[in-house]
């Protein structure tokens, strides 16, 4: 007497399963793509805090031109505008005898000391506003 047990195959554990190939086969490939895409991911991270960066150092720019054309003194004026700006930040004030432009300048470090090997990005924000009348008797 024969033993004519038939058993089938288990499933992904042969050759002859198309299935089992494409599976190990999209493993494979999203290893292969995985740090691209990590790659992508921290350059948009860094993209994103070079940005934000940028419109904080523009937002204390215009605080601090608006506090120099109401003719407040220059320690007010930077003081005012490093109320706003990133932790660092370099404030420099031109007047001229009917304006005044400030201009904020940052480094970006977005992963901070982590990646302390990549280089800082250097933003700036600017802001130019027309002095007010002062009136002397006042």
């Amino acid at each position: 007497m024969s033993n004519n047990v038939l058993t089938a195959p288990h499933p992904g554990r042969t050759s002859s399963d198309p299935g089992a190939r494409e599976r190990g086969s999209v493993t494979a490939e999203t290893a292969v793509v995985l740090p691209a895409l990590l790659l992508v991911l921290a350059m948009a991270v860094w993209v994103l805090a070079a940005v934000g960066t940028q419109l904080r150092c523009t937002d204390a720019a215009g605080v601090a031109a608006r506090a120099a054309a109401r003719g407040d003194s220059r320690g007010q004026v930077r003081l005012a505008g490093a109320a706003v700006a990133p932790a660092g930040s370099v404030i420099d004030v031109v007047t001229t005898t009917s304006t005044v432009e400030v201009r904020v300048r940052a480094r970006v470090r977005p992963f901070g000391s982590a990646l302390g090997a990549l280089p800082a990005i250097e933003v700036s924000g600017r802001a130019v506003a027309a002095l007010e009348d002062q009136d002397p008797a006042s």
